[in-house]
């Protein structure tokens, strides 16, 4: 893999994992359209990108929410010291804890599953549209509720729809501000939510995965491509981010959706025409 490869998927897991159009997706669409399959025939090394590319992104959902996460951790332990909540702080964290357990368990249990019979591109051109509409429905809720007004309920409740995420596609931060806007959640307090629970869940499986990767041992001459990568992802993450919270308080998610249905209906398209495969 050379830098500027690295370089390009950092930026699309950058601007896919916060945006809600699917990291994992992109990831497996872009590198479709070039005909490039390296990451296929290093199964060891793809792992390992992938982690650093997850690095990459929780360092920047950490560095734009550092104050928050400060304030959910202190309120997390106090709950745990008092064995009751007292505080939005503390409620909002209990909140995130809940929300993150689906996930996990899911990703432990199907793993496997989903690396063998999920993510081909005929499946995230069909994930994009069907996950878009939903979207699209969802964010036509009223915006009753702001982020101090989650619970308990919202966090098992977006928990359980993010486990909808583990196959490429669907978009972990498009399922949870679906989620986050049906449960009446405004725009802000739903893309915000997603964000915070991106956080334990994801420095969860780049530790597992870390530990994986460094068991099995990595290629020659990687080191580099995964430094730029993980640059590039932690750059441009901080990037999405802020845009899409500035976004979201003067408009819908309605872009997105759009966005959603065109690259799906052009990845079906491209595939019916014969230009590429419907399978990697």
């Amino acid at each position: 893999m050379s830098e500027l490869e690295a370089l390009l998927l950092g930026v699309v897991q950058g601007l896919t994992e916060f945006l809600p159009i699917s990291s994992s997706g992109h990831l497996i669409i872009v590198p479709w359209l070039q005909s490039y399959t390296f990451l296929q025939e290093n199964p060891e090394f793809n792992k390992t990108f992938d982690v650093a590319l997850h690095a990459g992104t929780l360092v920047a959902a950490v560095a734009y929410f550092r104050v928050e996460v400060v304030a959910l951790i202190r309120g997390f332990l106090q709950a745990a010291r008092q064995r009751a909540v007292k505080t939005q702080e503390q409620r909002l964290s209990i909140a995130i804890a809940i929300g993150t357990v689906p996930a996990v368990i899911a990703g432990a249990l199907g793993s496997d599953f989903i690396d063998e019979h999920l993510g081909e591109p005929w499946m995230i051109a069909i994930q994009l549209i069907v996950f878009g509409a939903l979207l699209g429905w969802a964010d036509k809720m009223p915006q009753r509720r702001n982020l101090e007004e989650t619970g308990v309920r919202d966090g098992w409740l977006v928990g359980l729809a993010q486990v909808l995420a583990l196959a490429p596609g669907t978009s972990r931060s498009g399922i949870t501000i679906t989620a986050g806007r049906y449960l009446g959640l405004d725009r802000d307090a739903a893309a915000r939510f997603s964000f915070l629970l991106l956080i334990p869940a994801v420095a969860g499986a780049t530790v597992y995965k870390a530990y994986e990767s460094i068991q099995e041992g990595l290629p020659d001459g990687v080191a580099g491509p995964m430094i730029v990568g993980t640059i590039a992802a932690a750059v441009s993450g901080y990037w999405a981010i802020s845009f899409l919270l500035r976004l979201v308080r003067t408009t819908s998610y309605r872009p997105f959706v759009l966005y959603r249905y065109a690259a799906g209906a052009a990845i079906l398209l491209i595939i019916a025409t014969g230009l590429r495969p419907a399978t990697f």
